[in-house]
């Protein structure tokens, strides 16, 4: 499987990208629009096939799941290969700005990425129940729980609600049961629980919008939620500021109108847009309940993930389609903002087909699986 990023790179996580020499000093593209084949070098000159991407903010963290397995890190704290022989057998992994978290099958380690420790900060050994027995694991999901990336690490949950994914939004979080239910709980205050108000919610509660309907995938962004359905149907709920959940968003149809008034400002012709339509549309800054997004009429959603501002999702025909905030590229293509789901043409133009992604804070990540797509 093949990785391409796209979006910040300040910290050079996107550690394929070109550098540039200012002033004798070598300086990163810190906004990468264009995506690009992700290139893990181990043991200094190995490049192996990367499994799985697990994005922070500022880091980047690369899963070989052939071999010894192992990961490398790229972006701030990055480490070198100081990590490589402490994660061999590692099965999953999660980043965050200041600490490492590795899953072994019979552990899980938290490792402090300020401090070039030999021993973990943090670590618990699991058990594997019946009911878990035979399933991969899947981060920040451990047996019995679930792991954060900053103290206090591990967070227990009921057997009763079987949790078989779960996501981590900045103040909230989102749990997929086994049967399909799902639950959320943290601050509510930018509707991202979707119970239909802006109150916060200590216990797990599930979203009773959703209830009678089988969801397969969650995610979660700083401040808005998505899920699909068995069906391939995508919900989204949650802060709308930057366009994230894909509805009319007026801060971004204010922004796009003032970069049009200002180009028609260089034309004979010069007058601002009409915003007669405009006034009469509904524009969405919260939406705490559920809402079904169409992103094409003609395929399922498949994959799905978030960024802190941005939603990234493939669909069965294998293209990757992005919306939301996009100052760094994160998109993959050339806008500050979008609240409408636009496809990342570059991979349908090389002919490639996404099969998955995964988000950083501000960037994106996309696999591949074979270079073919359908017409």
């Amino acid at each position: 499987m093949r990785w391409f990023g796209f979006g910040f790179n300040a910290f050079g996580q996107l550690h394929h990208v070109r550098e540039s020499v200012s002033y004798g000093n070598i300086v990163k593209e810190v906004k990468v629009i264009d995506p690009a084949e992700l290139k893990c070098h181990l043991d200094g000159s190995c490049c192996r096939q990367i499994s799985r991407v697990r994005a922070s903010w500022s880091g980047l963290a690369c899963l070989h799941l052939d071999g010894d397995g192992g990961l490398c890190l790229a972006g701030f704290n990055a480490g070198g290969d100081t990590f490589l022989a402490r994660s061999r057998g590692c099965e999953d992994a999660a980043i965050g700005e200041s600490f490492l978290i590795l899953a072994f099958p019979d552990r899980v380690e938290s490792w402090d990425l300020n401090n070039n420790q030999k021993t973990p900060t943090w670590s618990m050994k699991t058990k594997t129940s019946p009911v878990d027995a035979g399933m991969p694991l899947n981060l920040p999901l451990t047996h019995g729980g679930y792991i954060a990336t900053k103290p206090p690490f591990y967070h227990p949950l009921s057997p009763l609600l079987k949790a078989t994914r779960l996501a981590l939004g900045a103040e909230h979080t989102i749990l997929l049961s086994a049967g399909g239910a799902v639950y959320t709980w943290g601050l509510g205050s930018h509707g991202q629980l979707g119970h239909g108000g802006l109150s916060s919610e200590e216990e797990p509660r599930v979203v009773e919008a959703l209830w009678g309907m089988t969801m397969s995938c969650v995610a979660t962004g700083g401040w808005h939620t998505v899920c699909i359905s068995d069906g391939g149907d995508l919900y989204v709920w949650g802060w709308n500021e930057s366009g994230q959940l894909g509805l009319p968003s007026q801060a971004v149809r204010q922004t796009r109108q003032h970069l049009n008034n200002q180009q028609l400002a260089g034309t004979s012709s010069c007058q601002e847009l009409p915003t007669e339509e405009n006034d009469k549309e509904v524009f969405i800054s919260i939406q705490a309940f559920p809402a079904l997004l169409d992103i094409t009429p003609s395929c399922e959603v498949t994959s799905v993930d978030c960024g802190s501002r941005h939603t990234a999702a493939v669909t069965s025909t294998g293209d990757l389609y992005t919306w939301g905030w996009g100052e760094y590229g994160q998109l993959g293509y050339e806008t500050s903002c979008s609240d409408e789901p636009r496809r990342v043409d570059y991979f349908r133009d090389k002919q490639m087909r996404v099969v998955d992604v995964t988000c950083g804070g501000w960037n994106t990540f996309a696999a591949i699986a074979k270079e073919e797509v359908d017409d």
